[in-house]
Protein backbone atom coordinates (compact mmCIF):
# COMPACT_ATOMS: atom_id res chain seq x y z
CA UNK A 1 0.00 0.00 0.00
CA UNK A 2 0.73 3.60 -0.74
CA UNK A 3 -1.14 6.11 1.58
CA UNK A 4 -0.87 9.45 2.80
CA UNK A 5 -0.14 10.36 6.44
CA UNK A 6 -1.32 12.40 8.84
CA UNK A 7 1.72 13.57 11.46
CA UNK A 8 1.63 15.03 15.17
CA UNK A 9 3.49 18.14 15.75
CA UNK A 10 5.05 18.70 18.75
CA UNK A 11 5.01 21.95 20.55
CA UNK A 12 8.38 21.69 22.22
CA UNK A 13 9.37 25.23 23.82
CA UNK A 14 12.57 25.52 21.58
CA UNK A 15 10.26 25.23 18.30
CA UNK A 16 10.13 28.01 15.79
CA UNK A 17 6.26 29.32 15.20
CA UNK A 18 6.67 29.83 11.63
CA UNK A 19 8.92 27.46 10.24
CA UNK A 20 6.71 24.24 9.47
CA UNK A 21 3.62 26.16 8.68
CA UNK A 22 5.41 28.31 5.96
CA UNK A 23 6.55 24.98 4.64
CA UNK A 24 3.07 23.49 5.25
CA UNK A 25 1.36 26.53 3.46
CA UNK A 26 -0.76 27.68 6.63
CA UNK A 27 -1.19 30.30 8.88
CA UNK A 28 0.70 29.82 11.99
CA UNK A 29 -1.02 29.54 15.57
CA UNK A 30 1.69 31.61 17.50
CA UNK A 31 2.62 28.57 19.68
CA UNK A 32 5.95 26.85 18.99
CA UNK A 33 5.79 23.92 16.05
CA UNK A 34 9.71 22.21 16.99
CA UNK A 35 9.38 18.46 15.13
CA UNK A 36 6.41 17.22 12.87
CA UNK A 37 7.35 13.32 13.64
CA UNK A 38 6.44 10.26 10.79
CA UNK A 39 6.37 6.44 11.49
CA UNK A 40 5.32 4.49 13.73
CA UNK A 41 6.84 5.46 17.58
CA UNK A 42 4.69 4.65 20.16
CA UNK A 43 5.06 8.02 21.45
CA UNK A 44 3.11 10.01 18.71
CA UNK A 45 2.24 7.55 15.78
CA UNK A 46 1.13 8.76 12.00
CA UNK A 47 -2.49 8.27 11.63
CA UNK A 48 -3.21 6.19 8.29
CA UNK A 49 -6.49 7.45 6.34
CA UNK A 50 -8.50 4.48 7.99
CA UNK A 51 -8.02 5.83 11.26
CA UNK A 52 -5.46 3.45 12.48
CA UNK A 53 -2.28 4.51 13.45
CA UNK A 54 0.97 3.07 12.32
CA UNK A 55 1.96 1.72 15.49
CA UNK A 56 -0.94 -0.16 15.85
CA UNK A 57 -0.78 -1.57 12.45
CA UNK A 58 2.49 -2.99 12.80
CA UNK A 59 1.97 -4.31 16.14
CA UNK A 60 -1.01 -6.30 14.76
CA UNK A 61 1.09 -7.48 11.87
CA UNK A 62 4.73 -6.62 11.16
CA UNK A 63 5.13 -8.56 8.20
CA UNK A 64 2.51 -7.41 6.63
CA UNK A 65 3.33 -3.80 7.05
CA UNK A 66 7.35 -3.91 7.23
CA UNK A 67 7.86 -7.14 5.14
CA UNK A 68 8.85 -10.37 6.31
CA UNK A 69 12.44 -10.17 6.37
CA UNK A 70 12.64 -6.14 7.71
CA UNK A 71 10.43 -7.50 10.46
CA UNK A 72 12.67 -10.24 11.68
CA UNK A 73 15.64 -8.62 11.69
CA UNK A 74 14.16 -5.39 13.74
CA UNK A 75 11.81 -7.68 15.99
CA UNK A 76 8.78 -7.05 14.53
CA UNK A 77 9.74 -2.74 15.26
CA UNK A 78 8.93 -0.01 12.41
CA UNK A 79 12.85 0.62 12.27
CA UNK A 80 13.33 4.31 11.98
CA UNK A 81 11.08 7.63 12.53
CA UNK A 82 11.89 10.76 10.79
CA UNK A 83 10.82 14.48 11.40
CA UNK A 84 10.72 17.72 10.49
CA UNK A 85 12.17 19.73 12.93
CA UNK A 86 12.27 23.70 13.13
CA UNK A 87 14.45 25.25 15.94
CA UNK A 88 13.65 28.87 16.98
CA UNK A 89 15.87 28.31 20.07
CA UNK A 90 19.04 25.63 21.27
CA UNK A 91 18.27 22.55 22.13
CA UNK A 92 19.72 20.65 24.84
CA UNK A 93 23.51 19.86 24.47
CA UNK A 94 23.13 15.66 24.05
CA UNK A 95 23.79 12.47 23.05
CA UNK A 96 22.37 9.04 22.17
CA UNK A 97 23.30 5.69 23.56
CA UNK A 98 24.43 2.71 21.52
CA UNK A 99 22.04 -0.42 21.10
CA UNK A 100 23.44 -2.13 23.67
CA UNK A 101 23.64 1.11 26.39
CA UNK A 102 19.61 1.50 25.38
CA UNK A 103 19.13 -1.96 26.56
CA UNK A 104 21.04 -1.84 29.28
CA UNK A 105 19.31 1.82 30.75
CA UNK A 106 16.23 0.66 29.62
CA UNK A 107 15.91 -2.11 31.78
CA UNK A 108 17.64 -0.52 34.87
CA UNK A 109 14.80 1.78 34.67
CA UNK A 110 12.08 -0.94 34.29
CA UNK A 111 13.74 -2.37 37.09
CA UNK A 112 13.85 1.17 39.27
CA UNK A 113 9.66 1.29 38.37
CA UNK A 114 10.13 4.46 37.15
CA UNK A 115 7.07 5.41 34.52
CA UNK A 116 8.04 5.53 30.95
CA UNK A 117 6.63 8.95 30.39
CA UNK A 118 8.38 9.98 33.74
CA UNK A 119 10.08 13.33 33.29
CA UNK A 120 13.19 12.13 35.31
CA UNK A 121 13.38 8.73 32.86
CA UNK A 122 16.45 8.59 30.95
CA UNK A 123 15.66 5.10 28.70
CA UNK A 124 12.49 5.23 26.44
CA UNK A 125 12.85 2.55 24.88
CA UNK A 126 15.77 -0.06 24.70
CA UNK A 127 16.24 0.81 20.99
CA UNK A 128 19.66 3.31 20.14
CA UNK A 129 18.85 6.95 18.04
CA UNK A 130 21.61 7.41 15.66
CA UNK A 131 20.60 9.83 13.20
CA UNK A 132 20.70 12.10 10.58
CA UNK A 133 20.03 16.24 10.10
CA UNK A 134 19.66 17.27 6.44
CA UNK A 135 19.47 21.26 6.28
CA UNK A 136 16.22 22.45 4.64
CA UNK A 137 17.70 26.31 4.93
CA UNK A 138 20.35 27.42 6.50
CA UNK A 139 21.00 25.45 9.90
CA UNK A 140 23.46 26.00 13.00
CA UNK A 141 24.20 23.04 15.51
CA UNK A 142 26.92 21.90 17.39
CA UNK A 143 28.50 18.55 16.16
CA UNK A 144 30.70 16.51 17.62
CA UNK A 145 34.11 17.46 19.74
CA UNK A 146 36.62 19.52 17.94
CA UNK A 147 40.00 18.78 17.38
CA UNK A 148 41.41 19.19 20.54
CA UNK A 149 44.51 21.59 18.87
CA UNK A 150 41.69 24.06 17.41
CA UNK A 151 39.91 24.13 20.71
CA UNK A 152 43.26 25.32 22.49
CA UNK A 153 43.77 28.31 19.54
CA UNK A 154 40.25 29.31 20.13
CA UNK A 155 40.57 29.38 24.32
CA UNK A 156 44.03 31.39 23.23
CA UNK A 157 41.98 33.80 20.88
CA UNK A 158 39.76 34.40 23.85
CA UNK A 159 41.91 34.23 26.71
CA UNK A 160 38.77 34.13 29.09
CA UNK A 161 39.85 34.94 32.94
CA UNK A 162 40.15 30.99 34.64
CA UNK A 163 40.41 29.16 32.19
CA UNK A 164 44.17 28.34 32.26
CA UNK A 165 43.61 25.01 33.76
CA UNK A 166 41.41 23.64 31.47
CA UNK A 167 43.10 24.88 28.59
CA UNK A 168 46.25 22.91 29.67
CA UNK A 169 43.98 20.01 30.03
CA UNK A 170 43.18 20.14 26.61
CA UNK A 171 46.53 20.46 25.52
CA UNK A 172 47.30 17.44 27.92
CA UNK A 173 44.62 15.06 26.15
CA UNK A 174 42.57 15.34 28.78
CA UNK A 175 38.75 15.91 26.99
CA UNK A 176 36.92 13.54 29.20
CA UNK A 177 38.32 15.02 32.27
CA UNK A 178 37.33 18.45 31.06
CA UNK A 179 33.75 18.01 29.94
CA UNK A 180 33.14 15.93 32.90
CA UNK A 181 34.19 18.48 35.74
CA UNK A 182 32.01 21.13 33.40
CA UNK A 183 28.59 19.05 33.09
CA UNK A 184 29.15 18.04 37.21
CA UNK A 185 29.81 21.88 38.20
CA UNK A 186 27.43 23.32 40.64
CA UNK A 187 25.65 26.24 39.35
CA UNK A 188 27.70 28.63 41.65
CA UNK A 189 30.50 27.53 39.96
CA UNK A 190 29.74 27.85 36.95
CA UNK A 191 28.61 31.37 37.05
CA UNK A 192 31.48 33.39 37.03
CA UNK A 193 32.97 31.19 34.21
CA UNK A 194 29.89 31.80 31.88
CA UNK A 195 30.27 35.68 32.69
CA UNK A 196 34.22 35.70 31.88
CA UNK A 197 33.83 33.91 29.08
CA UNK A 198 30.73 36.49 27.96
CA UNK A 199 33.31 39.34 28.84
CA UNK A 200 36.35 37.66 26.26
CA UNK A 201 33.76 37.02 23.39
CA UNK A 202 32.34 40.42 23.68
CA UNK A 203 36.24 41.76 23.75
CA UNK A 204 37.16 39.34 20.84
CA UNK A 205 37.76 41.31 17.47
CA UNK A 206 39.46 38.78 15.48
CA UNK A 207 37.58 36.89 12.56
CA UNK A 208 39.16 33.40 12.71
CA UNK A 209 36.37 32.78 15.10
CA UNK A 210 33.30 34.54 13.83
CA UNK A 211 30.92 31.32 14.32
CA UNK A 212 31.95 30.36 17.73
CA UNK A 213 31.63 33.96 18.72
CA UNK A 214 28.19 34.43 17.95
CA UNK A 215 27.06 31.15 19.23
CA UNK A 216 28.99 31.40 22.81
CA UNK A 217 27.41 35.11 22.95
CA UNK A 218 24.55 33.55 22.37
CA UNK A 219 24.64 30.97 25.03
CA UNK A 220 26.12 33.23 27.95
CA UNK A 221 23.43 35.59 27.69
CA UNK A 222 20.68 33.37 27.53
CA UNK A 223 22.33 30.51 29.82
CA UNK A 224 24.36 32.49 32.58
CA UNK A 225 24.70 29.62 35.28
CA UNK A 226 24.73 26.06 32.62
CA UNK A 227 27.64 24.04 32.21
CA UNK A 228 26.11 23.69 28.93
CA UNK A 229 27.60 26.92 27.45
CA UNK A 230 31.25 25.78 28.78
CA UNK A 231 30.96 22.11 26.86
CA UNK A 232 29.70 24.32 23.78
CA UNK A 233 33.49 25.55 24.16
CA UNK A 234 34.43 22.19 23.27
CA UNK A 235 32.11 21.51 19.97
CA UNK A 236 32.15 22.04 16.58
CA UNK A 237 29.92 24.54 15.25
CA UNK A 238 28.75 24.02 12.05
CA UNK A 239 26.63 26.20 9.70
CA UNK A 240 24.90 23.97 7.49
CA UNK A 241 23.64 25.32 3.78
CA UNK A 242 20.40 23.60 2.19
CA UNK A 243 20.75 20.20 1.79
CA UNK A 244 23.66 19.68 3.74
CA UNK A 245 24.02 17.08 6.31
CA UNK A 246 25.12 16.24 9.62
CA UNK A 247 25.37 11.85 11.14
CA UNK A 248 25.01 11.51 14.63
CA UNK A 249 26.11 7.91 15.24
CA UNK A 250 26.18 6.99 19.01
CA UNK A 251 27.68 8.42 21.73
CA UNK A 252 28.24 12.23 19.72
CA UNK A 253 27.80 15.09 21.90
CA UNK A 254 25.61 17.94 20.15
CA UNK A 255 22.65 20.60 20.28
CA UNK A 256 21.02 21.73 17.04
CA UNK A 257 20.60 25.49 17.32
CA UNK A 258 18.61 27.30 14.63
CA UNK A 259 16.86 26.43 11.63
CA UNK A 260 14.70 24.54 9.52
CA UNK A 261 15.98 20.28 8.78
CA UNK A 262 14.80 16.73 7.94
CA UNK A 263 15.33 14.11 10.43
CA UNK A 264 16.03 10.54 10.42
CA UNK A 265 16.66 8.29 13.19
CA UNK A 266 16.16 4.68 14.33
CA UNK A 267 12.97 4.46 15.89
CA UNK A 268 13.92 5.70 19.66
CA UNK A 269 13.24 8.73 21.50
CA UNK A 270 15.94 7.92 23.99
CA UNK A 271 18.12 11.55 24.83
CA UNK A 272 20.89 12.00 27.87
CA UNK A 273 21.00 15.58 27.94
CA UNK A 274 23.59 17.86 29.89
CA UNK A 275 23.00 21.47 29.30
CA UNK A 276 20.76 24.35 28.13
CA UNK A 277 17.49 22.60 28.93
CA UNK A 278 15.14 22.78 31.94
CA UNK A 279 14.49 19.14 31.10
CA UNK A 280 15.96 16.27 33.22
CA UNK A 281 19.84 16.01 33.35
CA UNK A 282 21.79 12.53 34.18
CA UNK A 283 25.79 13.81 33.78
CA UNK A 284 26.47 9.98 35.26
CA UNK A 285 24.32 8.47 32.39
CA UNK A 286 25.52 11.67 29.67
CA UNK A 287 29.37 10.91 30.39
CA UNK A 288 29.14 7.04 30.33
CA UNK A 289 27.55 7.19 26.59
CA UNK A 290 29.64 9.64 25.43
CA UNK A 291 32.20 9.13 22.52
CA UNK A 292 35.19 11.20 23.13
CA UNK A 293 37.17 10.77 19.92
CA UNK A 294 37.55 14.37 18.24
CA UNK A 295 35.42 14.60 15.00
CA UNK A 296 37.28 16.69 12.19
CA UNK A 297 34.63 17.81 9.54
CA UNK A 298 31.14 16.80 10.36
CA UNK A 299 29.54 17.83 7.53
CA UNK A 300 27.79 15.33 4.63
CA UNK A 301 26.13 15.59 1.78
CA UNK A 302 24.90 13.25 -0.71
CA UNK A 303 26.10 11.47 -4.12
CA UNK A 304 25.46 11.60 -7.38
CA UNK A 305 22.29 9.42 -6.67
CA UNK A 306 21.16 11.85 -3.79
CA UNK A 307 21.93 9.11 -0.64
CA UNK A 308 23.28 10.45 1.69
CA UNK A 309 25.73 7.34 2.55
CA UNK A 310 25.85 6.95 6.39
CA UNK A 311 27.09 2.93 6.79
CA UNK A 312 23.74 3.48 9.97
CA UNK A 313 21.94 -0.08 9.65
CA UNK A 314 18.48 1.13 10.48
CA UNK A 315 17.76 3.79 7.84
CA UNK A 316 18.88 5.08 4.23
CA UNK A 317 17.76 8.47 2.97
CA UNK A 318 18.09 9.29 -0.63
CA UNK A 319 16.86 12.67 -1.65
CA UNK A 320 15.20 12.56 -4.76
CA UNK A 321 15.07 15.87 -7.26
CA UNK A 322 12.29 15.80 -9.75
CA UNK A 323 12.40 18.32 -13.15
CA UNK A 324 8.99 16.11 -14.81
CA UNK A 325 10.51 12.66 -14.81
CA UNK A 326 9.40 9.62 -13.60
CA UNK A 327 11.89 8.53 -10.58
CA UNK A 328 11.44 4.48 -9.43
CA UNK A 329 11.88 4.53 -5.74
CA UNK A 330 13.31 0.79 -4.62
CA UNK A 331 14.70 0.27 -1.14
CA UNK A 332 14.16 -2.57 1.57
CA UNK A 333 11.15 -2.33 3.47
CA UNK A 334 8.94 0.39 4.11
CA UNK A 335 9.32 3.23 3.11
CA UNK A 336 8.62 7.08 3.93
CA UNK A 337 8.16 9.60 1.39
CA UNK A 338 8.34 13.26 2.19
CA UNK A 339 7.72 16.06 -0.44
CA UNK A 340 10.12 19.22 0.69
CA UNK A 341 9.40 21.58 -1.89
CA UNK A 342 6.92 21.72 -5.13
CA UNK A 343 4.82 18.61 -5.78
CA UNK A 344 5.53 15.53 -5.91
CA UNK A 345 2.98 12.15 -6.70
CA UNK A 346 3.90 8.65 -5.54
CA UNK A 347 2.50 5.69 -6.99
CA UNK A 348 2.19 2.24 -5.75
CA UNK A 349 0.81 -0.44 -7.56
CA UNK A 350 -2.77 0.78 -6.84
CA UNK A 351 -2.79 3.87 -5.47
CA UNK A 352 -1.45 7.71 -6.31
CA UNK A 353 -0.62 9.57 -3.58
CA UNK A 354 -0.41 13.95 -4.12
CA UNK A 355 2.56 15.65 -1.71
CA UNK A 356 3.27 18.85 -1.20
CA UNK A 357 5.68 20.87 0.77
CA UNK A 358 5.73 19.09 4.18
CA UNK A 359 3.51 16.54 3.14
CA UNK A 360 4.16 12.42 3.25
CA UNK A 361 3.10 8.81 2.67
CA UNK A 362 3.99 5.66 3.53
CA UNK A 363 4.69 2.95 1.28
CA UNK A 364 4.52 -0.65 3.32
CA UNK A 365 7.57 -3.65 2.42
CA UNK A 366 5.83 -5.90 0.90
CA UNK A 367 4.50 -2.92 -2.11
CA UNK A 368 7.82 -3.86 -3.88
CA UNK A 369 9.25 -0.11 -5.94
CA UNK A 370 6.78 2.69 -6.55
CA UNK A 371 7.53 5.55 -8.81
CA UNK A 372 7.63 9.13 -7.67
CA UNK A 373 7.17 11.87 -10.41
CA UNK A 374 6.23 15.66 -10.33
CA UNK A 375 8.22 18.78 -10.02
CA UNK A 376 9.99 18.63 -6.43
CA UNK A 377 12.13 17.65 -3.61
CA UNK A 378 11.16 14.71 -1.94
CA UNK A 379 13.53 12.15 0.49
CA UNK A 380 13.09 8.70 0.48
CA UNK A 381 13.70 6.89 3.60
CA UNK A 382 13.58 2.95 3.48
CA UNK A 383 15.14 0.32 5.75
CA UNK A 384 18.95 -0.40 5.20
Amino acid sequence: MVVPLQNTIRDYAWGSPTAIPELLGVAPDGNPQAEMWMGAHESAPSVLPNGDTLYDVVSADPAAVLGAETAERFEGRFPFLAKLLAAAQPLSIQAHPSRDQAIDGYERDEAAGIPRDAGDRNYKDAWPKPEILIALEPFDALVGFRPLERTVALLEALAPTGFGELTDRLRDGKLREAFTDFMSSDRDAIRPLVGALGEAVAQYVGDAFALERETLSKLCADFPDDPGVLAALLLNRVRLERFDAVYLPAGNVHAYLRGLGFEVMANSDNVLRGGLTSKHVDVPELVSVVDFEPLDNPVLTADDDGVYETGCPYFAVRRVDLNGAEQPVDGVGPRIICCVDGTVDAAGKESVVTLSAGQSAFASGPEGPCILRGSGTAFVVSAR
